[in-house]
């Protein structure tokens, strides 16, 4: 169902579409292709909203913590917002200190997108498109993006990335939504308990730039090889978690780049029972606990959103990786086609 959510200073119509399928419910905007709710039922059948969002578009449109918004064309952070590609230098736009994070001020995630409902056998979803042009952002090349939020009759979300573009460019498309799988405005996740696949991390400067290195994780704060509550460790006074305020790095997924998505994390809370499995295709995951929240925002459900009242799970490659040759590439070429694929399953 397609309703009118407002309307931008220069008159554009943002839209609100309203999916339900296999027992999930989402409700996403044209406004940067943001997932605005997801809800999904707990042990006893009682639904709630588990994504931070706001009820306003200008909200959308004058604050930045990207709730639950189509990140790129870059996600994550470039160092001094410069890389080369053939030997051509490049600066994009810088938004956090001296570095660019996730596309730069007016990213994807503050864009209007193209939303063309469909219907394919028993699954439902949207498919979102847009056109950023050569220099957008300072990035190079025409960019044609499209992503399909597929809702599956099992009640998966599944997220398909495609793009091309006409002159040599980096992409790193990801999402960022705010998970609280008690509901959105209920508090602290610390109880919450996570498993991510992935026996390395890429520790970061005092910037929040990786620094090259894939440490491990045994013996740190970082490890969820096994589920483990995240209140566990998250005040342990690493250097790394007291640089980034918490958690905000980029793991190392055990699997490396895979042909499709296989499982990498879990989340679960045990209060509610419901439980969130993510799969993808991509090398990294960037867990980020919610350090910036500060109580200043209001959510959707009146509560204001105070540090560390919920978490992003990012699926991407890593940080800095275009000025990184040892990391992944992430350089898209003319004739090549971008894709990735992440999918949410839910249950209790």
């Amino acid at each position: 169902m397609k309703t009118l959510f407002g309307k931008l200073a220069d008159g554009t119509e943002i839209h609100s579409w309203a999916l339900e399928n296999g027992g999930t419910r989402m409700e996403v905007l044209s406004w940067g292709a943001i997932v605005r709710s997801l809800e999904i039922p707990d042990r006893r059948g009682r639904y709630a909203d588990v994504c931070l969002g706001f009820d306003e578009l200008d909200d959308y449109i004058t604050k930045t913590p990207y709730f639950g918004a189509l990140i790129g064309r870059y996600g994550n952070r470039i160092a001094g917002g410069r890389f080369t590609l053939d030997g051509v230098a490049h600066q994009v736009d810088v938004n956090d200190g001296g570095n660019s994070l996730h596309g730069g001020a007016a990213g994807f995630d503050r864009r209007v997108w193209e939303v063309e409902p469909f219907t394919e056998g028993p699954d439902t979803g949207l498919r979102l498109s847009r056109t950023s042009p050569d220099g957008e952002m300072g990035y190079p090349g025409t960019l044609e993006v499209q992503v399909t939020y597929t809702l599956t009759r099992h009640g998966d979300w599944r997220i398909d990335y495609e793009a091309v573009t006409d002159r040599p460019t980096v992409v790193n498309l990801t999402s960022h939504v705010y998970w609280n799988l008690a509901g959105e405005g209920t508090g602290p996740v610390d109880d919450h308990e996570l498993t991510i696949a992935a026996s390395r991390y890429t520790p970061v400067g005092p910037d929040l730039i990786p620094t090259g290195e894939l440490a491990p994780v045994a013996g740190t704060p970082f490890d969820f090889r096994r589920a483990t509550r995240i209140g566990q460790g998250l005040r342990a006074g690493h250097l790394q978690q007291t640089r980034a305020q918490g958690y905000d790095h980029n793991w190392v997924l055990d699997k490396g780049v895979t042909a499709g998505p296989e499982p990498v994390a879990t989340l679960r809370d045990p209060v509610s029972g419901r439980s969130l499995e993510i799969a993808t295709d991509q090398p990294g995951l960037q867990f980020y606990s919610g350090n910036f929240l500060d109580g200043t925002l209001t959510g959707r459900s009146g509560r204001a959103y105070r540090q560390g009242d919920a978490l992003c799970l990012e699926t991407q490659h890593f940080p800095d990786s275009p000025n990184r040759p040892e990391f992944p590439p992430t350089l898209l070429r003319p004739g090549r086609t971008y894709r990735s694929t992440t999918v949410h399953s839910f249950g209790t």
